[in-house]
């Protein structure tokens, strides 16, 4: 890859739009046909970022006309509590989504309450079994931010079949899933972490790069190959409030060949797709 004079922005506000509008269209024809799709948020934490998130989820949700609730359970809830709270969401007719939102009190494992999900409205794929099927090639609903990642690659027209791909992270939410939709596209999938010795020399052979540590501005310019394409899925506030991705844009800006904003890349994508997962959900459960 030669070196880039500019780099693309891979902005994500424009596939947000195209996937609220699709969930909008469907919703419309659920409701006209007696099916009003729900969606519960579940909230057991005293996290404002969480908090935020939640609402903003909300908002989007009853724009598109989703019955959006958000069950809000005590900041020091058991484990006990928190899967009482899944079961009953998962045997309600009415419920056709269900978001389990981190963090969670101490003590409580988000993998082992999340097995309480039924699978089928389980439309962020925090379920272990959503994630085996998603690794086996079954139908599943992805993990949101990972399904994200692969469509902003997608609508931007970026070549995965064949190519040299670098995953940062190894996380049940966004590095492992990401990893296995790449795989299934044919990429050819290396998987890092923050403990990966030597790491610039593995991800500045990557063509496509994604970075998912959780570790604000860790992948500079040494770690990125020139013309290469960077995913920054990293959301940290910074000491001013301000949101900063996992990779330090000015250092790679002139590098990298195309790279994700933070905010605006893949953020907006991945709400906009838990709502679209929702609204396919009803519509499975409504036949």
């Amino acid at each position: 890859m030669t070196r880039p004079q500019t780099t693309q922005l891979l902005e994500g506000k424009k596939s947000a739009a195209a996937i609220r509008e699709e969930a909008a269209a469907m919703v419309q024809e659920l409701r006209a046909a007696g099916t009003v799709p729900g969606l519960a948020l579940v909230l057991a934490t005293a996290d404002e970022s969480a908090a935020w998130y939640t609402r903003a989820i909300a908002r989007a949700g009853e724009k598109v006309g989703i019955d959006v609730r958000v069950e809000r359970l005590a900041d020091d809830a058991s484990a006990d509590v928190v899967r009482s709270a899944l079961q009953r969401l998962s045997a309600d007719d009415t419920v056709h989504g269900i978001i389990l939102q981190t963090p969670l009190p101490p003590g409580v494992d988000g993998v082992e309450v999340a097995i309480a999900i039924a699978p089928e409205k389980d439309v962020d794929g925090g379920n272990p079994v959503s994630i085996g099927r998603l690794t086996a090639g079954l139908p599943a609903f992805a993990p949101a931010t990972a399904a994200g990642v692969m469509r902003i690659l997608d609508d931007h027209g970026v070549e995965l079949a064949g190519r040299r791909v670098v995953v940062v992270g190894r996380s049940l939410v966004v590095g492992k899933p990401a990893a296995m939709l790449l795989l299934a596209r044919d990429a050819t999938v290396t998987i890092c972490h923050s403990r990966t010795r030597d790491l610039a020399a593995r991800t500045s052979e990557a063509e496509v790069l994604v970075a998912a540590v959780g570790r604000p501005r860790m992948i500079g310019a040494e770690h990125v190959g020139a013309g290469a394409v960077v995913i920054d899925v990293g959301t940290t506030p910074d000491e001013d409030g301000n949101l900063v991705g996992d990779v330090d844009a000015e250092a790679v800006t002139g590098h990298a060949g195309a790279l994700t904003p933070v905010p605006g890349g893949v953020g907006p994508v991945t709400t906009a797709l838990l709502l679209l997962n929702t609204v396919t959900a009803a519509a499975r459960a409504a036949g």
